[in-house]
């Protein structure tokens, strides 16, 4: 315990607070938060996450987080170890101990530990881990100047793993090493049949040149819960089309954009180094990130009552 405790570890000043299920209670030395190595979570992947922000005090699509979270549990048979109730209220005890306006929450829920074989009948108990960590906001240039983007060469998830957000992020993984292996800021992945998927932990939409912002469809990709509640907030103001996209579709648009939880939604200017129409930021990528901006104030789960 002492050698555990005397050693140093990368990214521990990132942890603010962490609860494990086992244990019941929320703990802030991050030199204690260990993962058990029989947990099917560390060698099968076998489990599932969310990643959820808050700021300034209000956690953001909480709700919608955790009906994610049910969906993907419902894919892989999977239960938390407590009802889904006191899962929530457990990430906004974690969020209000990391004593922090800003941050972020990783919820893990895995088939628990039992032992290093593959049937999930090893794990009597699932297991439930939540994290809270400081929050890095994108650079500031990201919204200014836009990004850019690229034809990645791995290639979509199946449909099934990929509307499910388990904890096997092998291609993801490889999509961002080889985006910063080319210099670039976002890979694209399509799938078997040449259509726009998602990017490495962001969903894609694009503005076409009659001004209806198009949505992929989610045939090989995680339905984004930043991106279904953009929708929401500008469906009155626009029209929007969920279809399949085809890398020529990015070239004719007015605008191309990334939606997710970090960076709530950024311009691409470019694709493949060729131009997105004027090369910079657009209108509709602005108006976006303003409503959800406007609604973390409106909508977001206070960390702390009143």
């Amino acid at each position: 315990m002492q050698k555990l405790l005397s050693a140093r570890r990368a990214g521990e000043q990132g942890v603010l607070a962490f609860y494990e299920h086992r244990i019941g209670c929320i703990c802030r030395n991050p030199r204690l938060m260990v993962l058990p190595m029989d947990d099917h979570l560390a060698h099968r992947g076998d489990g599932i996450f969310e990643s959820i922000k808050w700021e300034g005090g209000r956690i953001y699509q909480l709700d919608a987080h955790v009906e994610r979270m049910k969906r993907s549990a419902k894919g892989l048979y999977l239960a938390p170890p407590c009802t889904w109730e006191r899962l929530r209220e457990i990430a906004i005890e974690v969020a209000r101990a990391a004593e922090t306006e800003d941050g972020m929450l990783r919820i893990l829920v895995g088939r628990g530990p039992g032992g290093f074989g593959i049937d999930p009948a090893e794990c009597p108990v699932s297991s439930l881990y939540v994290v809270a960590y400081r929050f890095k906001p994108l650079p500031a240039a990201f919204y200014e100047t836009g990004v850019t983007a690229f034809r990645s060469s791995i290639p979509a998830k199946p449909g099934y793993m990929a509307r499910m957000k388990n904890a096997n992020y092998i291609p993801n993984v490889l999509m961002r090493r080889e985006a910063t292996e080319r210099g670039l800021n976002v890979p694209l992945s399509f799938d078997d049949n040449d259509f726009l998927a998602e990017g490495a932990t962001e969903n894609v939409a694009l503005v076409d040149q009659d001004g209806t912002l198009v949505i992929p469809e989610f045939t090989n990709a995680l339905t984004g819960t930043t991106i279904m509640r953009a929708v929401d907030l500008v469906k009155d103001e626009m029209p929007v089309v969920f279809k399949r996209v085809r890398e020529d579709d990015l070239y004719r648009a007015r605008e191309v954009m990334i939606m997710g939880t970090t960076g709530d939604c950024v311009s691409i200017v470019r694709f493949e180094g060729q131009p997105i129409h004027d090369v910079r930021p657009g209108p509709v990528a602005k108006r976006i990130r303003a409503l959800l901006r406007e609604d973390i104030v409106a909508s977001g789960v206070p960390v702390c009552q009143d």
